[in-house]
């Protein structure tokens, strides 16, 4: 804990924004950092409480009042330590992360939160600067050789964590950079990519290839980006390794079969969100723009909010995000929720930039004039009892020039898990369980699968949890013992 009386003492601060006005004329992380004075005082606010329901609410297990503890006390470099035992990745989930261990805070009861979120990212940061965060490679190797297909937030964790106890590991990325959605899925006003950029060094140096380029098993279905000049069948890759961890992640993306919807200016978020990171990396210039244009956004998650922010940089004349759910309580119900994740308004600092967010709503067509798309047609739903009706006479036109898809993704590739011979789930996910023998095993000899290629559509910080838990069980099978924990 922190002080005991700390909880009293000390509001909760949070990490500040630069003004809107000065931020969406670049695409830099614009969030002001804790001072360390400050984070000291968070950490402060840990409470005794017994159970720290924050560690469960982690995903990753974080151990999350030690660190607090130990930033109060001024032992930075004890705390990154302490960090690091449960995540590799702080500064992702320090920046990305929806904090479910704040809502589980115990003091969230009745109060705000510990900014356990802020301390995350002020702890790996002050890390990097001190030259604390060093490579680990193995002191002998073990002659094993593994695959991992993917190289985002779980194929990267299960990568890391595989080299640290001697296996060779090969990483394989079907586009031009490592970092899968994580680096292309998110804009660089969220998480700067030279934050993905030193952790490829760090790993390279304990020993992990990474190839870029390569599509393996098969070709992505449309509305996936892939860069690869090179395809290798599953059967080499299963012939070459000992053991091969699937990690493509969930990028089937949701479609919505309309009227209109082969219009020109009706495109998936990613078709929009990633030639925009590329152009920040220096690549072409993004050939989708929003400049001057009514863009309408269909989603209201957080690839939602990343196309407004996106299109608040551009420079877009309005923009206007759909969400077919009727808008959340603005305060959530604590006593009946805590300390599970709460349904409540979240407002991002997308929407803060500039957007107008309309609830309850379902696209019902598109408007086009020369095969471009210059409107929408939508109606207002009613929801009672789990079901929508739409609600008669209510229906509209709006001016779109731009429409975005951003509502979510339904499942991985199903011919990277054919190829593979992967049995799949009902929502076809590879099908692997989580506990007991085997878990995390697929169908197939020697193939596993993490991240959102099992589980479907997550979060960073599940998916960084799964790499590092395949990990063991790949280090477990090869070897008949693992010293990796779980």
């Amino acid at each position: 804990m922190g002080k005991p009386t700390g909880f009293m003492e000390f509001q909760r601060l949070s990490e500040a924004y630069a003004p809107a006005g000065e931020r969406i004329t670049h695409y830099k992380e614009f969030t002001v950092a804790l001072s360390d004075e400050d984070a000291a005082k968070q950490g402060a606010r840990c409470m005794d409480c017994g159970i720290p329901f924050c560690n469960n609410g982690c995903p990753v297990n974080n151990v999350i009042p030690d660190w607090n503890d130990l930033v109060y006390r001024g032992d930075w470099e004890e705390a990154i330590r302490v960090l690091h035992s449960t995540n590799n990745f702080p500064e992702f989930t320090g920046r990305i992360c929806p904090a479910p261990c704040e809502a589980a805070c115990t003091l969230n009861i009745n109060s705000d939160a510990v900014g356990i979120k802020s301390l995350e990212r002020a702890i790996i940061d002050k890390a990097w600067a001190e030259g604390w965060v060093k490579p680990m490679p193995a002191a002998q190797k073990t002659g094993k050789k593994v695959a991992v297909v993917g190289s985002g937030p779980a194929g990267l964790a299960a990568a890391q964590q595989l080299a640290r106890v001697g296996h060779d590991v090969v990483v394989f990325e079907k586009n031009d950079r490592i970092g899968g959605l994580l680096r292309y899925g998110i804009p660089d006003f969220k998480m700067e990519k030279d934050l993905i950029d030193r952790r490829v060094e760090q790993m390279r140096a304990e020993g992990v290839e990474f190839r870029t380029g390569v599509c393996v098993g098969a070709e992505p279905p449309k509305g996936v980006v892939n860069d690869a000049s090179t395809l290798l069948s599953a059967e080499q890759i299963k012939a070459d390794f000992d053991a091969v961890i699937l990690a493509a992640g969930s990028e089937t993306p949701r479609d919505l079969p309309v009227p209109g919807r082969e219009l020109d200016g009706v495109h998936f978020a990613l078709e929009f969100l990633i030639p925009q990171n590329k152009e920040v990396a220096g690549d072409d210039k993004n050939p989708i723009s929003a400049s001057g244009k009514h863009v309408v956004v269909i989603g209201g998650g957080d690839t939602g909010s990343d196309c407004v922010g996106t299109s608040n940089r551009h420079g877009a004349q309005s923009i206007t995000q759909f969400e077919l759910m009727p808008a959340p309580p603005e305060q959530e119900n604590k006593m009946l929720t805590w300390p599970y994740w709460p349904i409540k308004m979240r407002t991002s600092s997308s929407h803060e930039e500039g957007c107008e967010r309309d609830f309850a709503v379902a696209t019902k067509a598109f408007i086009g004039e020369g095969g471009k798309v210059k409107g929408l047609k939508g109606v207002r739903l009613d929801w009672k009892d789990g079901k929508m009706s739409e609600v008669p006479g209510s229906e509209f036109e709006m001016p779109a020039d731009l429409v975005l898809f951003a509502m979510g993704f339904t499942n991985p590739s199903d011919k990277l898990l054919e190829a593979f011979g992967v049995t799949r789930d009902a929502r076809g996910n590879a099908k692997a369980t989580t506990d007991g023998d085997g878990c995390y095993a697929t169908s197939e000899a020697k193939v596993f699968a993490a991240g959102d290629v099992r589980r479907g559509q997550s979060l960073v910080v599940w998916a960084i949890r799964e790499g590092r838990q395949c990990a063991r069980e790949v280090d477990l099978m090869l070897t008949g013992e693992t010293v990796l924990p779980r």
